[in-house]
């Protein structure tokens, strides 16, 4: 991960230049960098086609005193914009060791994002690479941002740093491989939040069996390694506004550290893929490592439950019927339609020991929302409106798209069970719909319905393929949007 650093807008004599540009032509240091080349900037340019469009890029070589210089389009200046060059930058000079981003055209907050995306495309997983050389490995150890507004760009980069951080937490505990990240490890790593000031609670088997947590403990009865459910809390907000009125946000992500499918097993291609099935969990973590980070001045919650879906001797069966923490009954068709299961207690317990202003759900839940949506947008489920503008609102603002799905009685009669209260599957139709819809019926609405979402990210937990600031693999997908809900909604 290089260095950043916010510089004076000054014009460096030699080295690797990076001009991010809009459309319309070079100006400020861009146009003194092509002066000192005798104008063989804008010569190279314009044999390259280069026009300054959002997503162009012109590697230039041979143009003294410079040894190379990158330019990036920005189109017409955004943050969103200003983001993605930063990453693309990163990207593109892996092989340099230092290099210069002239943003002294861009607002302090439009530099900042330069900053962010390039730190947000270095990240690396390479802890399991043993073999690796150095002339393998990114090169890049400092990144300077030369901006007429140095001190102003380096504050409004401190924050987004810490949610940078959180975003590789997450990415961190997504990529790593099931024998080493169970449920055990899982919240052993959570508790390392505590060195943020977070509250980290871990309920083991003992207590969940207390709490009556039997669809959690369904999912977990297969394998060796016992569930937890780790509690987190964020106390940030002013003593002076909570006065016993401020209600926490809270934040519930499923955990399931590798999901074989359990007796329902999954075919076996693509089985390695399943490690990730626990991302909605990380984004939880990475959220709250973010929160914390930046000193949020709000309460949040965050819950993960944290189970491995294993067939054995003792796994859950299709047949059986577990009761949950709030007294419903589920048949369990099938045992791969797991998540559901975690969730189910974690929405009734969180309910009823925090009474949150409102309640996120995270979940790489469903194939059938890939088969909507593709890896575009994730899918949002809500019984609130203003929850859920609020939500695609965020996730808009940071690059992470929410499509809203519907819900409604005709597909909740779809989990209709013969012997219990509810089954955990509704048939092929409507697939995610009716997941979403057994996740509602452990949403409190005795007197008013608890404000509630469920984002489905099962398309955008991983990439296939590298974006510009996010390399393929691991996404954290909801760590920024979770950031962004919680400043707009609570520290707004």
């Amino acid at each position: 991960m290089p260095d950043f650093a916010f510089v004076k807008a000054t014009l460096p004599r030699t080295g690797v230049l990076v001009l991010p540009l809009p459309e319309g032509g070079l100006g400020g240091l861009a146009a003194e960098a092509d002066a000192l080349t005798g104008g063989a900037l804008t010569r190279a340019l314009e044999a390259a086609g280069f026009k300054g469009r959002k997503g162009q890029q012109a590697n230039l070589y041979g143009l003294a005193p410079y040894s190379r210089i990158l330019a990036l389009g920005l189109g017409t200046v955004t943050e969103e914009a200003a983001e993605a060059a930063g990453g693309t930058a990163a990207a593109a000079l892996a092989t340099e060791r230092e290099a210069t981003i002239l943003a002294d055209g861009l607002p302090a907050a439009a530099a900042a994002r330069l900053a962010l995306g390039a730190k947000l495309r270095a990240w690396r997983f390479d802890r399991y690479r043993t073999t690796e050389t150095a002339e393998d490995k990114p090169k890049l150890e400092r990144l300077s941002i030369a901006t007429a507004e140095a001190t102003a760009a380096k504050q409004a980069f401190a924050p987004l740093s810490a949610v940078a951080e959180g975003v590789f937490l997450t990415r961190d505990l997504v990529s790593e491989p099931p024998n080493i990240l169970h449920p055990i490890s899982f919240a052993e790593r959570c508790r390392e939040l505590e060195k943020l000031g977070i509250e980290v609670e871990v309920l083991g088997l003992k207590e969940l069996r207390k709490l009556n947590f039997g669809a959690m403990i369904g999912v977990a009865q297969g394998s060796q390694h016992e569930p937890r459910l780790v509690v987190m809390q964020w106390k940030g907000a002013p003593k002076a506004r909570k006065g016993g009125v401020a209600k926490p946000i809270c934040f519930l992500g499923k955990g399931v550290t590798f999901d074989t499918g359990g007796i329902s097993i999954k075919p076996a291609g693509g089985m390695e893929d399943m490690k990730w099935d626990m991302a909605g969990a990380g984004a939880v973590v990475g959220a709250m490592a973010a929160l914390a980070g930046r000193r949020a001045r709000a309460d949040v919650i965050g819950l993960v439950g944290l189970v491995e879906n294993m067939p054995s001797g003792t796994a859950q069966r299709p047949g059986d019927v577990v009761t949950t923490h709030s007294g419903q009954t589920v048949e369990v068709i099938n045992t791969d339609a797991e998540g559901r299961l975690v969730l189910a207690d974690m929405l009734s317990y969180a309910q009823g020991r925090f009474s949150p202003r409102c309640m996120i759900d995270l979940a790489t839940l469903t194939g059938a929302i890939i088969v909507a949506l593709g890896h575009e947008h994730a899918g949002l489920f809500s019984n609130d409106e203003d929850l859920a503008s609020r939500l695609q609102a965020a996730g808009a603002s940071v690059g992470e798209k929410l499509w809203r799905m519907p819900l409604g009685d005709a597909y909740d009669k779809q989990i209709k069970s013969d012997i219990a209260d509810m089954k955990n599957v509704g048939g092929r139709p409507g697939g995610a719909i009716t997941a979403a819809q057994f996740l509602q019926r452990f949403v409190d609405s005795k007197v008013a319905p608890m404000p509630w979402a469920h984002l489905d990210i099962a398309g955008t937990a991983w990439s296939s393929k590298d974006q510009p600031t996010i390399p393929k693999g691991a996404t954290a997908f909801g760590v920024r949007l979770l950031d962004r809900l919680v400043a707009e909604m609570a520290e707004g």
